[in-house]
């Protein structure tokens, strides 16, 4: 038996001021494809061939050029074409959450193409992030669809290896089944939905035990995604059936789902501490151990934001006789890292640090001494993982203020990437990251973490937030 293998993952936030093009994603075909998204030994246990088709991902980014994901979608419809005759079914890695000019949901687009192709019955099964908006027709067209459980994601491969040997099984036994979708008048921004914070370890342990129940193949709650306007924005949940005579009672239990994350509206909240932008830079300096954490929340690089605003930079420089070490990790500006690439280590240069597309990224005259230049990306093999470009270390003068400075846009979340620098941040008494909520290795080990409202391509207040097309009434934008 024959599995179709695919991705396609893009967080489009409408903010982000580019569009995102082909040399921002990661792209593989074949066994590059089967290694990046580890998903083999899934298929192999259950004895299925993979026919590899594109791994195309850009992970947080911006809107997407239309020809940039006709490119995309068309190579994997060419695949599925190429093999209609031979394979049993298609597994797909998808992330829920772009959005392609002129199109909209590129997510729906792909799988309602492929089913163009492959008819109504063959199994089609999807593996995806929890950040992603779902419609009924795109759901209702799958036989599987789950969403990681855990916020961040380090759940991830366990669920894509989940999935695929539930379409293995799915396929083996020629089953009936799709999925049942329930949408909620909830809208929720991620830093609300921490999988370690009530209610969303309440919501996960629900899920679990309706797991455990042998008529319910799957439940999943989708938190959504609201970085760009669309009529599908908002949270929903689905439910798949282990065989085609429960599919009445997986409705059922798709409304009892439904019903227990919707009485839980109230208790949706930031994780941890958060506070204005001068509050916060207060509490990490006021905090007597190290190493403390402030995320940078409006340029956060995990949804999609730049990564080049300055602003919290410009806090720490207006500090009068700082005495506390910091580093930022990182600052994105093109320019500038050119300039810097351009000169020796321990050379002594003149910056301004800055892009100025807006006051939040407003140019700072530094004078900095180049330390070491390092990539940014995790690699997997021949293929580099969410973040392309170099960084380079420099030491603001006469100040005890690091910063590394990016080529592109860049997601750090994993301590191994300060490494690569010569640096471990749990020396500086106060790192400053491009997050929103904190990510395991640095929460894991931060004395004191805090995140900063500030102002961005990443709101936070999403009550403010001026949406245009969503459905109506939405919680917590209107008081249902």
């Amino acid at each position: 038996m024959k599995i179709l293998v695919g991705s396609f993952t893009t967080e489009s936030n409408e903010k982000a001021p580019y569009i995102t093009r082909i040399n921002n994603y990661d792209i593989a075909f074949g066994d590059d494809l089967i290694n990046v998204m580890e998903i083999k030994e899934a298929f192999e246990e259950k004895q299925i061939e993979i026919i590899p088709s594109i791994y195309a991902n850009a992970n947080s980014a911006s809107v997407v050029e239309k020809e940039t994901f006709e490119y995309i979608e068309k190579t994997m419809l060419d695949c599925v074409k190429k093999y209609i005759h031979e394979i049993d079914g298609i597994y797909l890695h998808l992330h829920g959450g772009s959005k392609v000019e002129g199109i909209g949901s590129g997510d729906h687009h792909l799988v309602m193409e492929i089913r163009k192709i492959v008819g109504p019955y063959l199994p089609i099964a999807v593996s995806c992030d929890p950040h992603g908006n779902l419609t009924k027709e795109y759901v209702e067209s799958l036989q599987i669809i789950r969403s990681y459980r855990e916020s961040p994601h380090v759940d991830a491969m366990d669920t894509r290896r989940q999935v695929a040997k539930m379409l293995c099984d799915l396929v083996k036994k020629r089953a009936n089944i799709h999925a049942v979708y329930r949408k909620l008048p909830l809208i929720l921004g991620g830093e609300q939905s921490v999988s370690t914070d009530e209610p969303v370890y309440s919501i996960n342990k629900y899920m679990n035990d309706m797991e455990k129940d042998p008529k319910i193949l799957s439940a999943s709650w989708h938190v959504g995604y609201l970085r760009h306007d669309c009529p599908w924005a908002g949270c929903g949940v689905v439910v798949i059936p282990t065989e085609e005579k429960y599919q009445d009672y997986a409705e059922q239990k798709a409304d009892e789902l439904a019903q227990y994350v919707w009485m839980k509206r109230h208790e949706f909240h930031y994780t941890g501490f958060t506070a204005k932008p001068d509050k916060a830079v207060r509490l990490a300096l006021d905090y007597e151990g190290k190493p403390a954490v402030i995320t940078d929340s409006g340029d956060n690089t995990t949804s999609g934001s730049t990564g080049w605003n300055t602003f919290v930079l410009r806090q720490f420089l207006e500090i009068k006789d700082l005495q506390k070490t910091v580093i930022f990790g990182m600052i994105r500006d093109k320019e500038t890292f050119k300039l810097l690439d351009s000169k020796k280590e321990k050379e002594v240069v003149d910056i301004n640090l800055g892009v100025n597309y807006d006051e939040l990224s407003a140019p700072i005259h530094l004078k900095v001494q180049v330390d070491k230049k390092a990539p940014i990306y995790i690699s997997h093999g021949e293929v580099t993982i969410g973040t392309k470009g170099f960084g380079i270390l420099v030491h603001v003068v006469d100040s005890p203020i690091d910063i590394i400075v990016g080529e592109e846009t860049a997601r750090i979340t994993n301590e191994s990437q300060f490494e690569y620098f010569g640096v471990d941040w749990k020396d500086y008494d106060i790192t400053v990251l491009k997050q929103g909520y904190i990510f395991p290795d640095f929460k894991n080990q931060a004395g004191f973490y805090v995140m900063s409202l500030t102002d961005g391509a990443t709101p936070q207040d999403t009550a403010s937030i001026p949406f245009k097309q969503i459905m109506r009434p939405m919680y917590p934008i209107d008081k249902i």
